[in-house]
């Protein structure tokens, strides 16, 4: 126990050893699906722009190197999120896009409860971005009764 901490300080307590590992092993897990869930976002976002989907623009939109996206592309595909052709763009499956359409709506919550907060838009879009994937269907279900209760804020449109 650390120096400055009292054994009757609730603060300093060690939560329960097995609540302990859930909570870890919950955050693993949202690491593990974050990255498959901002691919197939993006993917879905370009064709949506721009009718399709390449290689090259996911790089290019993530910040990564093409063969970084080529190695992911390869694990969607496998997944079953997305097809592949040769010198083709990237389509989205039906399970892919369902699950652009759960990471988009995560985010536009997030983000939105973020600015009811008084977030600045900018922030709350960035921030947004990380929080999206941790967010337990609990609390992403609180943040919207929460933005059910203000004037002018609709969760569900």
């Amino acid at each position: 126990m650390p120096q400055h901490a009292k054994p009757d300080d609730p603060e300093s307590a060690l939560v329960d050893a097995d609540a302990q590992v859930e909570s870890f092993r919950q955050t693993r897990h949202n690491r593990r699906s974050e990255l498959v869930e901002d691919y197939v976002e993006l993917i879905a976002d370009l064709i949506a722009n721009g009718g399709e989907a390449r290689q090259v623009d996911i790089a290019q939109r993530l910040g990564v190197a093409q063969p970084t996206v080529a190695k992911m592309l390869k694990r969607l595909a496998a997944d079953g999120l997305i097809q592949q052709r040769p010198y083709r763009a990237i389509f989205l499956t039906a399970e892919g896009q369902a699950l652009a359409e759960r990471s988009r709506e995560r985010h536009r919550i997030v983000e939105s409860f973020l600015c009811a907060l008084g977030v600045s838009a900018e922030t709350a879009r960035i921030d947004a971005e990380g929080i999206e994937h941790h967010v337990s269907a609990e609390t992403l279900e609180t943040f919207k009764a929460f933005l059910r209760q203000r004037p002018g804020d609709n969760p569900d449109a």
